[in-house]
């Protein structure tokens, strides 16, 4: 499709970003989504801790979401302190095929 000046658009095209390396995210990133977990999860603590407060007469329903408020800040200092775990690398060598080349009988040509 040819517009006004002479510019082609394609209206197929995709422009999107494409990943062409397998790069890690930046250090930044990464601190940023770990301090997002930790927040997510630092923050269901007070609504345990309110809701066991609301079910106080029904001991048991209070005591499971005490009991469920207690380990969180301990998991979420835990996962937010946990940096994703470095992908392995497989090095792509070449290797020669020793039989291809030697094999077969060999015509010496005198002059």
């Amino acid at each position: 499709m040819v517009c006004g000046g002479g510019v082609v658009k394609h209206p197929e095209r995709d422009d999107t970003a494409v990943l062409i390396t397998e790069a890690e995210p930046s250090y930044e990133d990464q601190f940023a989504a770990r301090k997002r977990k930790y927040m997510i999860m630092m923050s269901l603590r007070l609504p345990c801790l309110l809701l066991a407060g609301i079910f106080h007469e029904t001991w048991w329903l209070a005591l499971g979401f005490v009991a469920l408020s207690i380990p969180l800040p301990w998991v979420a200092v835990l996962i937010a302190n946990d940096r994703p775990p470095r992908r392995a690398e497989t090095v792509n060598r070449y290797q020669r095929d020793v039989g291809q080349i030697e094999a077969g009988p060999r015509q010496v040509i005198e002059g």
